[in-house]
């Protein structure tokens, strides 16, 4: 459908989603006991037959107020692992990361009954109901999104009968400092036989296939389809949601379910804007330019569609298109856009079909992105009528380039480099405060996000620049304002904010500015759609019953790509083996061998994969320890990661972990002080340098955490450690670690919830 071009944000009120959650619980109670007293209908009086559990990052120690983790590059992180009959019925987690597009580089995964394959796959912000890697508020019945989108809350009911284990897993290339989470879930003496398990699959086409409609699912098995994240980069000018939703059900010809438009199927009309509701919504909405995002949701709840055999789901991506003059061509046209999406459902059994989704960086919305820290380049940075000066570690770890302004006119010019001519897109990370004011921006002295066309249904000029306004009662760092797509040539060029004015309620019309983001854009598409991969997915040969498999596949088959495939395909067939944990063994010498292969990428997907193994990776020990000293950082880390998931047993590899401690890198010496505390007392050659280490004024202070968590594992035989210890009590993110290290060290109990 055509569109008005104004975005109006809306919130949905707290006594509709009341009355909401009112007449949900009215209908389900009445529908399951007709007899049911009004004064009752939510069934809450009545005793419940199942054990009430919590999962959390809480720190066992009692006096600690950290209760975060962290995760390094590449790693893995356990958040549950819960036995059955049970049902997850809610997780909460909150990050605080300082790397662009981090939710869509933390890969949120849920496995049942103790398979391999992954039930839930997707980016951890998409799963929230929010892509292309941003923080955004979402206020519906199954995601709530709150605190600026930095805290996130899924209520999808998740069934198990066995098992069920969660976890989260680093693709991006920063350390992760702070992640927390609650897993509240459900245990009972059984479950009945007609429940399904919950799965949600990301998949991406950058740019969507020409000639076929975008799948947001395409499966055989018997369930029910409840909820569909789509996100969207328009990649040319115009409307790009023409496309109508389609619903293939158990093979028919037709769709049994035909729409009439994208922002239809997501329940609104005449466009999509900011909105977030029960059922539907959309957190991103920026409009019709190259390089606009759209990210929108839709749970079919209280319309779950059934399917007994197979679903294919799924969106046309068509719709208006403009002539190089801007003049409309059509408006009704294929577009090269690029997709991305979540698929929810609910199925008998566990889903081994849908194939690996691309990994890390091929998930951002072009594959790359080069974050340029412009506070560090202040001494070239000029401004007209104000000051500009630097911030240090603000809102956990991020560093803000201010700019002091006096007033309406004021300038900021920050300048930017492009390593060679192509087309790119552009993201500002602005912050967000009580005294900021409202701006545009200037690539080069002209205007950014500019639309000069005439709509094509109104007589109304499109508005143009954009105002990026600031104001914010509490500090927010920072939200992510796209500037467009941009023909740039190699060498230095200049990014201008114009104060505009501010908020009546702001106290001033400062700017801060955390990172520009330059990515560059393929004129012939991002690649890593996956499409290669779900193409041979469908011509799985038959494996015996009782085999483990990872997506339908067994060890074997990948195994013969490590040195069958080609340089892509070696290094998934890499990481896979490492999710097959200790079934996957006799696979180790040959991932041994790979930490000496010339591509990093290779050496780095080899120590990731020997980290999830554990114990069963000890025979690749000794080029663990030589690939302590990698010239790369990220195989370093992961190296003494996989060290760590060893134990004891990585104790040969001490004296090259005490070398790490030196690295010049931060995450490195965290992990190679997380490894030596899992030696524990065998690490006892280590105390000198971890003391050394705290000694540092300018150390880390996550790493000055997990130097003090560690002598505390060695005990009583790192005493020496207690003077240094002791000084760094009540200090920033070392203290409670070091208060409990020294009653480890002294012998004392530690109190704990635990």
């Amino acid at each position: 459908m055509s569109m008005p071009k104004q975005t109006t944000p809306s919130a949905f009120p707290l006594s509709k989603l009341a009355i909401g959650l009112l007449v949900l619980f009215s209908t389900a109670a009445c529908a399951q006991s007709p007899g049911n007293d009004y004064m009752d209908a939510t069934g809450l009086a009545r005793l419940k037959n199942y054990d009430s559990h919590r999962i959390s990052s809480g720190n066992s120690f009692v006096y600690s107020n950290d209760d975060s983790k962290r995760i390094m590059p590449g790693e893995t992180l356990e958040i549950a692992n819960l036995s059955g009959p049970g049902m997850v019925t809610h997780i909460w987690v909150t990050v605080a990361q300082n790397e662009f597009g981090w939710p869509r580089l933390l890969r949120f995964r849920v496995y049942y009954d103790g398979l391999k394959t992954p039930s839930v796959d997707a980016p951890l912000g998409d799963f929230f109901a929010v892509g292309h890697g941003a923080e955004r508020d979402v206020n519906s019945m199954m995601v709530r999104d709150s605190s600026f989108g930095r805290a996130r809350n899924t209520y999808w009911p998740m069934p198990f009968r066995k098992a069920c284990r969660i976890t989260i897993t680093n693709e991006g290339n920063r350390v992760l400092p702070i992640i927390l989470w609650h897993v509240d879930y459900r245990q009972y003496a059984s479950l009945p036989a007609d429940l399904g398990y919950f799965h949600a699959y990301y998949r991406q086409e950058r740019p969507a296939r020409s000639g076929r409609n975008y799948a947001f699912l395409d499966t055989k098995a018997t369930g029910h389809y409840v909820g569909t994240v789509m996100s969207v980069v328009l990649t040319q000018i115009s409307w790009f949601g023409e496309g109508d939703d389609l619903f293939y059900i158990d093979g028919a010809k037709q769709p049994q379910l035909y729409g009439t438009g994208t922002e239809d199927y997501f329940n609104d009309a005449w466009d999509l804007r900011d909105a977030s509701a029960l059922w539907t919504g959309t957190p991103i909405a920026e409009g019709e330019l190259p390089g606009s995002r759209l990210s929108a949701y839709r749970w079919h709840v209280p319309d779950p569609i059934a399917f007994k055999k197979s679903i294919w789901a799924g969106i046309e991506h068509s719709g208006w298109t403009s002539n190089p003059d801007g003049s409309v061509r059509s408006g009704f046209e294929e577009r090269p856009d690029y997709f991305s999406s979540v698929a929810f459902w609910y199925q008998k059994g566990v889903n081994e079909e849908v194939t690996e989704p691309p990994y890390g960086y091929e998930r951002l919305p072009y594959g790359n992105a080069t974050q340029i820290a412009v506070e560090d380049s202040i001494d070239q940075v000029t401004t007209e009528h104000g000051t500009a000066s630097v911030l240090r570690d603000v809102d956990w770890a991020k560093d803000i380039l201010l700019f002091k302004a006096e007033g309406v006119g004021s300038k900021i010019n920050v300048p930017i480099d492009i390593a060679e001519d192509g087309r790119y897109a552009l993201v500002a990370d602005l912050a967000e405060f009580s005294d900021y004011g409202d701006y545009t921006a200037l690539l080069d002295g002209q205007p950014t996000n500019v639309d000069t066309r005439q709509p094509a249904t109104s007589e109304i000029p499109l508005p143009g620049p954009e105002i990026f306004r600031n104001y914010l009662t509490e500090l927010y760092v920072a939200r992510d304002r796209t500037l467009g797509m941009f023909r740039l040539s190699k060498g230095r060029h200049t990014l201008t904010f114009v104060c505009q004015g501010k908020d009546p309620r702001s106290v001033g019309y400062n700017l801060g500015i955390n990172d520009v983001v330059v990515e560059k854009v393929s004129d012939s598409g991002a690649g890593a759609d996956g499409v290669k991969e779900e193409e041979e997915g469908r011509q799985r040969e038959a494996v015996k019953p009782g085999t483990v498999v990872y997506r339908g596949r067994p060890l074997s088959f990948y195994a013969g790509r490590l040195k069958s495939g080609d340089g892509s395909e070696r290094v998934k067939a890499i990481r896979v083996i490492g999710y097959f944990g200790k079934e996957g063994a006799a696979a180790v010498p040959e991932l041994a061998a790979a930490l000496s292969d010339s591509s990093a990428e290779v050496r780095r997907a080899a120590a990731g994969s020997l980290g999830l193994m554990g114990p069963w990776a000890v025979p690749a020990l000794p080029s663990l320890g030589k690939a302590l000293s990698d010239q790369d950082a990220y195989v370093r880390s992961l190296s003494a990661i996989a060290l760590q998931a060893m134990g004891a047993k990585a104790a040969p590899a001490v004296p090259q972990l005490i070398t790490a401690l030196s690295d010049p890198n931060n995450y490195v010496r965290m992990s190679a002080a997380n490894a030596l505390g899992a030696v524990g007392s065998a690490s006892v050659a280590a105390v000198p340098a971890l003391i050394g280490r705290l000694e540092i004024p300018a150390e880390d202070g996550f790493a000055r955490g997990d130097v003090a968590h560690a002598l505390g594992e060695i005990g009583p035989a790192a005493k020496s450690a207690l003077p240094v210890l002791k000084e760094a009590v009540g200090k920033r993110r070392v203290g409670a670690a070091a208060e409990e290290a020294i009653l480890k060290i002294e012998g004392k109990p530690v109190p704990s919830y635990h």
